[in-house]
């Protein structure tokens, strides 16, 4: 695990002043990466454990395929028994039978995709709910050793960070590359942190 000291900006422009900030201290380009984090409850992902699964979603749905057939076979048997008493006509009689079966079928499909959407009865649903507590912005993460990280923090404190935290976390090819979102930010205590 690598060493992590991240501050946040409003804009691009004062993060990239920032990283301006840092290579002037002697930080290497590899070294600092600027990414924005969206606000909370719109990330791409959701940890495991700040998201509650629905239960039934986890199981095979039946296929909707299921309900046209059936719908198919029952709306061609009510047509032709509406149908045969009203004309003596043999083409009428399967013409109506065909769209029975098309009108059937698709009825059957949407009341087989219908069900496949309830949870069954009883079954207590829950959703998403959110606990994050990373606000948006923009990101200036910094991988540092133990020996400059109060220089980074300092730094990213001038150049007007709004809240600095620090983290253990993977850097690879000069990027932040296990950076979770919806993992709160570990605050750098002796930083007072502004208002956006």
């Amino acid at each position: 695990m690598s060493l992590i000291v991240a501050g946040r900006f409003t804009t691009f422009a004062a993060a990239e002043s920032a990283a301006r900030q840092l290579f002037a201290q002697g930080f290497v380009e590899e070294d600092v990466s600027l990414f924005f984090v969206n606000p909370r409850g719109q990330h791409a992902h959701a940890a495991a454990d700040s998201l509650h699964v629905v239960p039934h979603a986890l199981r095979p749905a039946a296929h909707p395929g299921r309900g046209a057939v059936i719908g198919s076979v029952a709306g061609a048997v009510l047509a032709v028994a509406l149908c045969a008493p009203l004309t003596a006509s043999f083409l009428a009689t399967i013409t109506a039978a065909g769209v029975g079966a098309y009108a059937g079928a698709l009825l059957g499909a949407l009341l087989q995709a219908r069900l496949n959407a309830a949870p069954p009865v009883g079954e207590v649903v829950r959703h998403a709910v959110h606990h994050e507590t990373r606000d948006s912005g923009v990101l200036v993460a910094v991988h540092v050793s133990p020996e400059n990280q109060a220089a980074a923090a300092q730094t990213l404190d001038r150049a007007g960070a709004l809240a600095i935290e620090r983290a253990a976390g993977r850097w690879q090819q000069g990027r932040w590359a296990d950076f979770d979102p919806t993992q709160p930010p570990m605050p750098l205590g002796e930083f007072t942190h502004r208002q956006a």
